[in-house]
């Protein structure tokens, strides 16, 4: 009797085993279709952002950018406001997962890149976001952004944060 209950127990044992490494599981908990390039898209088109710090090659420049509010519409458009004075741009998200010469963060190939121009003349401002930045974070609140100039070899640094 005692061996019979210990191969059940056993039989049980294995087939519990068996069901909790299931290769379905983690779909079941995943949303179809949606990339992190679509996660992040979503982010960045959930509410107005702002400049809380541009790094340019080691020169602290947020100053140029306070008291615009950005908006990342769904057509792709970017609207930068500060009272009468809008400046406008398109913007996108893109998984940048096969092109590795774009890796700009150095830490994987894997990576989605921020895209942002404005059309505006060289010596704006904004001449210096229009980049295809790579994420070094994102959350619902704030995505931290860097880019490794091919140039001069500088590293720029932009955080948007929600308002």
């Amino acid at each position: 009797m005692k061996s019979k209950f210990l191969k059940i127990t056993l039989v049980f044992s294995m087939v519990l085993s068996l069901m909790a490494c299931s290769k379905d599981d983690d779909s079941n908990n995943a949303t179809p279709n949606t990339t992190s390039a679509d996660q992040t898209t979503q982010v960045a088109q959930s509410g107005t952002w702002r400049i809380t710090s541009f790094i340019d090659s080691g020169q602290d420049e947020t100053s140029d950018f306070n008291g615009y509010i950005f908006t990342f519409n769904e057509n792709g458009t970017v609207t930068a406001t500060k009272g009468a004075t809008t400046i406008s741009g398109t913007w996108s998200v893109s998984d940048d997962s096969s092109n590795s010469s774009s890796d700009d963060d150095g830490n994987s190939t894997d990576d989605d890149d921020f895209n942002l121009f404005f059309s505006v003349s060289p010596d704006s401002d904004f001449e210096d976001l229009n980049d295809d930045w790579d994420f070094i974070s994102v959350s619902s609140t704030k995505m931290e952004l860097i880019d490794i100039s091919g140039g001069n070899g500088g590293t720029d640094y932009l955080t948007f944060q929600k308002n």
